[in-house]
């Protein structure tokens, strides 16, 4: 299937990312096969709250890709069903002009998550459609959560997309979203607030680290629906992509992000293992003795732990 989805064939792409999505043994495979050849793809990651039109925004962005003759895969991280787990695919229906595009791959993700959830998922992923070939990968989140803003915060430049009359910006604050944006988009711009938020943006960063750095993000005014602002923002990610590539930032953030994902899986699995610990007669008999008071968790956990440290 690696293979044959290296050489376009967009079903064995699908079934691979189905088994990323899945976790497990399955993805382990996938992951050791794409490894390799990940590098070459530069994933752009948009995240904003609900409704702030990141659907309509990732589109027109699609558009900006394929004018230039480029091929772009798109992960849209959609909310789960309540009923089957499975995407809503709400993401899908927006992008309908670009459906029977060949040169266009989108994927929703259900955020339900898998055996080690979104944060790995995701750059697993998008590592696959690099590995196949593809050069732009466009990761959209469905929320402003701490999951969310970590996925976003994964891509080589992200795009934190607001509206009018946002809200607190202090809890805009707490939520990560200055520490992951590359690039603030004010979307549904013809609509009231926009300039106070755009005041409100500036103060934001001129009182963070990020007001001071050699590339303070920009803030751009679009209208998703009818396409205004949409190719300045593109200019924005190609000049961000330029400012990382000749100031050694991406490849930092690149060796960053693989060191602390090979942390993250080594916790996981370190999780799983001591799920497994966690049973049996021991077990039951020093989770007995500690509700029983005559030993306390502490000393439990070191002769449970006992077989391992050693």
């Amino acid at each position: 299937m690696f293979e044959a989805a290296g050489a376009g064939d967009r079903v064995a792409l699908a079934r691979l990312l189905s088994l990323v999505e899945r976790g497990g043994d399955g993805a382990r495979e996938v992951a050791r096969l794409a490894h390799p050849w990940a590098g070459g793809a530069y994933a752009v990651g948009l995240t904003g709250a609900p409704g702030s039109g990141k659907s309509t925004l990732t589109s027109g962005l699609i558009g900006c890709v394929r004018a230039v003759d480029q091929r772009v895969a798109v992960v849209a991280i959609d909310p789960s069903s309540p009923f089957t787990g499975g995407a809503i695919l709400g993401d899908r229906v927006r992008m309908q002009a670009h459906a029977t595009d060949p040169g266009v791959f989108i994927r929703s993700m259900a955020s339900r998550g898998n055996l080690g959830g979104l944060a790995l998922a995701v750059p697993e992923a998008v590592r696959l459609l690099a590995a196949v070939g593809l050069p732009w990968v466009l990761v959209e989140t469905v929320g402003v959560g701490q999951v969310e803003v970590e996925v976003a915060g994964q891509a080589d430049t992200t795009v934190v997309v607001v509206n009018p009359g946002w809200g607190d910006a202090v809890q805009a604050a707490k939520a990560g979203l200055l520490e992951v944006a590359d690039v603030f988009v004010i979307n549904k711009a013809d609509r009231r607030g926009a300039e106070e938020t755009a005041r409100d943006l500036v103060q934001m960063l001129d009182l963070s680290e990020l007001g001071h750095e050699a590339w303070r993000p920009p803030i751009l005014s679009t209208v998703a629906t009818d396409g205004t602002g949409v190719v300045e923002l593109w200019d924005a990610v190609l000049a961000h992509r330029a400012y990382a590539e000749s100031s050694g930032q991406l490849a930092e953030r690149r060796s960053f992000r693989l060191r602390e994902e090979l942390r993250e899986i080594v916790a996981l699995r370190l999780g799983w293992r001591a799920r497994e610990i966690c049973s049996g007669e021991r077990w039951d008999q020093l989770t007995d003795e500690v509700v029983a008071r005559s030993t306390d968790p502490w000393t439990a956990a070191d002769e449970m732990l006992a077989p391992v440290d050693a």
